[in-house]
This record gives structure tokens, C-alpha cells and sequence, in this order.
């Protein structure tokens, strides 16, 4: 008696396992899955660039010129948080790249925007311009202070990409 229960335990164990593999194949099928897209949709960020252009008092900058393959992925202006402007990319090479501007106090923006990167003492110059270099555990930073605005170039990139993204910036007027 006791053989056959084991034999009916394993028996249902196995039926179990073929009703579950057939439903996971079910949803399989069903659930859209195309290896072919493109993982990242670009964002068009012209009109809240041109929001926060009339809204902040400071130049707002925004790349112009940067090469193929980079893709704006995150736009932002928080007038509330020290007129925070955020403009995220990434880059041709997949890391990931971003502009932050804000008259919030330095000493508390770009440890906050840069996830804890420290000033390393060095400094950087593009485009006839004296950035700060920041380094941190996960992100890695270009850093200037002007009118009145702390503008940071910071991600996942290393810092050739990060100075071809402060290179490009520019500030338009609305």
C-alpha cells in the first residue's frame, strides 16, 4: 500500500509540472516580445526645454551638435527644487549621460545629482571652459558654477564622453 501512494505522489508531481510547463508556454505565445525593437524610445524635449528657458533664471542649456546615436531619455524642470533642470541621455555607447542646472547651494545639488561623487581637486577644460571633475561610486562628473546656476554633466560615461556632452552645451533663449 505504501509503494503505490509513493508511485501516485511522484505520478502527480510529474502532471503537475506538464499542466504548469503548458501554461507557461501559453503565455509565452501570448505576451508581445519583439527582440528586433529598440529597448530606449527617444524623448523629444523641445517644449519643456523651451518651458524651463522661460522659466528659470538662469541660461538653460541644452546640447546642440552631439553626434549619432545619443537618445534624450529623461526631461524634467522642478521650479520648486531650486530650479532644477534635468536633461538625461544615452549615449552611443550606451552609458548613460545627463545635465543638471539648478541655483540650489552646490555643496548639496552635485553630491545629491551625481549620487555622492566627490570633488577630485582637478579640473577639465572644454570648449574654453574650467569644469570641476567629480568622481563617485557610481557616477563620475563635470561641474561649473556661472550665472548664478551650477550646471553638472554627470552618469555612467567616462569622462570623454561627459566632456563631449558639456562641449555641446548651449543656451538658447525662448
Amino acid at each position: 500500500m505504501a509503494g503505490m501512494r509513493g508511485r501516485q505522489t511522484v505520478r502527480g508531481m510529474f502532471q503537475s509540472l506538464a499542466v504548469i510547463m503548458v501554461a507557461a508556454g501559453v503565455m509565452y505565445l501570448f505576451i508581445p516580445h519583439d527582440e528586433s525593437a529598440e529597448p530606449v524610445k527617444a524623448k523629444d524635449y523641445r517644449v519643456e526645454l523651451l518651458t524651463a528657458q522661460r522659466a528659470a533664471p538662469y541660461p538653460v542649456l541644452s546640447p546642440e551638435g552631439l553626434g549619432e546615436g545619443w537618445k534624450a531619455t529623461v526631461v524634467s524642470y522642478k521650479r520648486e527644487k531650486g530650479d532644477a533642470w534635468q536633461l538625461g541621455f544615452l549615449s552611443p555607447d550606451t552609458q548613460y549621460v545627463a545635465v543638471n542646472q539648478s541655483t540650489a547651494e552646490p555643496g548639496k545639488f552635485v553630491p545629491e545629482v551625481t549620487l555622492k561623487a566627490k570633488n577630485t581637486g582637478k579640473t577639465q577644460t572644454v570648449a574654453g571652459r574650467v569644469w570641476q571633475r567629480w568622481e563617485g561610486p557610481r557616477y563620475d562628473a563635470l561641474v561649473r558654477t556661472e550665472n548664478g546656476a551650477t550646471t553638472v554633466v554627470t552618469g555612467t560615461a567616462s569622462f570623454e564622453r561627459l566632456a563631449e556632452m558639456a562641449g555641446s552645451l548651449q543656451a538658447r533663449k525662448a
